[in-house]
């Protein structure tokens, strides 16, 4: 008797934040919505969707927009959309804890249940992306979370360039990898463009491990006062969804709102992934070389 397939839809949305918080959690129920009409399992928000990409400035008054993540009032109305649909909401938030501050997403089940929390592991230093100005950096580990739908893995922009984050994911048993991101133009330089690399570095990730990735990015031009005047980001958007190859199956452009869906059987996809042999054949006992900074003093 054949297994009964295990068959997810996931979704990435697409959308131009203001700076009110109202006004974005709205626009992205409208689409969280959307997604679920066009029968969406799982639904990825972009990375701090609250408001706009602060981390353009070094400003103090900009640690106001950080909650704790208790009783939070942008997760708990996830929370309540999640169990009334039926649908997987990770939920990217600047998150307060005592004196320490947080890049951090919570996951929220179908049931509304908030499965934990993760905490973005690597933090961007750079003009227009100045986020070790806000951000500690993250101590929960990268993490998986088993949904009504399947167990995946969440990791958040900067995160996604890392090919050890994607592998230590699937590792624990990620079946899907997601990654809410805020990424545009360069401030300091307005001829680099890195889209298409963007792009490639996550497909990489998703032929490698043989899973699928979502990936949300916001759109449109922020304009943020810093301490040395005007700073200007336009967001580039180009959300997509990855097949278990590398292959792009759904995709957005640069200025348009998006509601991105894609279905995967999971359980095809994971016997291509061990009649493939990427996990068979990998030797972990040669790889004590990453536990290093340099690559000159590998530790026994």
């Amino acid at each position: 008797m054949e297994k009964d397939k295990r068959e997810v839809m996931v979704s990435a949305l697409q959308f131009a934040c203001t700076d009110d918080v109202a006004t974005n959690v709205a626009t992205a129920e409208r689409l969280v919505r959307a997604a679920h009409a066009k029968g969406a399992n799982i639904i990825l928000i972009q990375e701090l969707f609250e408001g706009h990409y602060f981390c353009q400035a070094q400003r103090e008054d900009f640690f106001q927009r950080a909650k704790p993540y208790k009783d939070h009032p942008t997760i708990l109305r996830m929370q309540k959309i999640a169990k009334e649909l039926g649908v997987v909401i990770p939920v990217s938030f600047f998150e307060e804890a005592n004196n320490a501050h947080y890049n951090s997403i919570a996951i929220i089940d179908a049931d509304g249940a908030d499965l934990g929390l993760y905490r973005k592991s690597h933090i961007p230093d750079g003009p227009g992306y100045q986020e070790k100005f806000y951000f500690n950096p993250g101590d929960t580990g990268f993490k998986v979370f088993k949904t009504k739908f399947a167990t995946i893995g969440v990791a958040i922009c900067w995160d996604q360039w890392f090919p050890e984050a994607a592998r230590s994911l699937v590792l624990q048993g990620a079946d899907i990898l997601f990654y809410p991101t805020a990424i545009g133009s360069e401030p300091q330089d307005g001829g680099l463009d890195s889209r298409d690399h963007w792009r490639r570095v996550m497909q990489g990730h998703a032929g490698a491990n043989v899973v699928p990735v979502v990936t949300s990015n916001r759109i449109g031009k922020e304009v943020i006062e810093t301490e040395h005047g005007k700073s200007e980001i336009t967001f580039y958007g180009n959300s997509f969804i990855a097949g278990p190859t590398g292959e792009i199956v759904a995709t957005a452009n640069d200025k348009e709102e998006a509601v991105l869906v894609a279905q995967f059987d999971l359980d095809k996809i994971k016997w291509k992934r061990h009649s493939w042999g990427v996990f068979r054949d990998r030797r972990p006992d040669l790889y004590k070389v990453l536990l290093t900074s340099d690559g000159s003093n590998s530790p026994l």
